[in-house]
């Protein structure tokens, strides 16, 4: 007999890439931080309503898990990724630069679709 309605072909399921991951610039930093007084913290990112052009990265110290985190484990180290947060990260690489006026954690996030002039901000 031939097959009903209700069967379908079962499809392969493409994996998801990372929610998030560290280079070894941003976990050699994180490191740093972990030992020089942020020992039993953990670095919680999650994203905000904010700046010219809707969204702005917001990193934070906690010291637990809130309900609903997402744990991300990379190069050793543990960081939270706030839920409400994640569907703007899937993809997303953390790296940490130097540079002769500023250094900072910054994002390579494939979901953005711009950014505002000075940086700060950026749209999905």
């Amino acid at each position: 007999m031939g097959a009903t309605l209700n069967e379908s072909p079962q499809r392969e399921r493409r994996a998801l890439p990372p929610l998030l991951r560290l280079t070894d610039a941003a976990a050699e930093r994180l490191r740093t931080l972990y030992a020089n007084g942020k020992e039993g913290m953990l670095l919680r990112i999650g994203v905000k309503t904010k700046g010219c052009s809707g969204l702005s990265y917001d990193l934070s110290w906690v010291e637990a898990p809130e309900p609903g985190d997402e744990t991300v484990n990379d190069k050793g180290l543990v960081i939270l990724v706030d839920r409400r947060a994640a569907l703007f990260l899937i993809g997303t690489v953390m790296d940490y630069q130097e540079g002769m006026l500023e250094s900072g954690f910054t994002f390579i996030n494939p979901n953005e679709k711009g950014r505002c002039g000075c940086g700060e901000s950026f749209h999905v």
